[in-house]
């Protein structure tokens, strides 16, 4: 058994560490179609939209942590609403930031998960995204939260572990594609809500509070994050 170990575990490394070849064009093409097709349909984004929550949400908890701030827990909730409770001085840059981060992580996963795929690193995305889905689920504190997170991490569990490198790849990058044009969505939604009179206690209404900067300059920094991030991306990951 010991024996065993010691011959897997250099081969796990040589994996997370090294690179895997990438798909044909027509693989990032029709992984770029599915992520629309998935985003852009109403009934399909009320779905699939639970998958970008997960990365808002995320990335209120991690930049708190990263921040100084305690995290205390997580909630997902079936409209696709979220909630990430953290404590600490309701005020300056620590606070800015995690209030920040919600509208902007999706994207920033999505660009980084490009950087990673443009440079061959197929096995390292699919692990890391399941370990900081394994880290979430800690903090998560409602059922349908956890239903949530476990789906999304089994699927990424399932994939690195019994599939094969061109699945792996084709899946990565669907993933990635999602993110980008999935992170699109959300502050245009929320500027849509806000001219009707909604949202009033929205990120970008509470980073106005915080900074006195006007709620539309924070929308306009979201849009030009997430668009900045689609860009960028889509260039990495189409240079194949």
């Amino acid at each position: 058994m010991d024996s065993l170990a010691a011959l897997a575990l250099p081969d796990l490394w040589d994996r997370l560490t090294g690179t895997q070849p990438g798909p044909a064009l027509w693989v990032v093409l029709a992984t770029l179609a599915a992520a629309l097709a998935v985003v852009v349909p109403h009934g399909l984004w009320r779905i699939s939209r639970n998958a970008i929550t997960i990365a808002h949400e995320g990335g209120h908890g991690l930049i708190a942590l990263l921040t100084g701030r305690q995290l205390t827990g997580i909630r997902l909730h079936s409209d696709t609403s979220g909630l990430t409770v953290s404590r600490g001085k309701p005020y300056g840059l620590g606070m800015i930031l995690t209030a920040a981060a919600g509208y902007t992580a999706p994207s920033l996963l999505g660009l980084g998960g490009a950087a990673l795929l443009a440079a061959g690193r197929i096995t390292l995305l699919l692990w890391a995204a399941t370990a900081l889905l394994v880290v979430m689920l800690v903090m998560i504190r409602n059922a349908y939260g956890v239903l949530t997170v476990v789906l999304a991490g089994g699927a990424f569990l399932l994939v690195s572990w019994l599939t094969g490198p061109q699945v792996q790849a084709a899946f990565a990058y669907a993933v990635v594609w999602f993110l980008l044009f999935g992170g699109v969505r959300p502050p245009f939604e929320l500027q849509l809500k806000r001219s009707r009179g909604g949202a009033g206690d929205s990120d970008a209404d509470q980073l106005s509070r915080l900074t006195h900067v006007p709620a539309g300059l924070w929308l306009f920094l979201f849009h030009a994050v997430t668009l900045s991030s689609l860009i960028g991306g889509g260039r990495w990951l189409l240079a194949v």
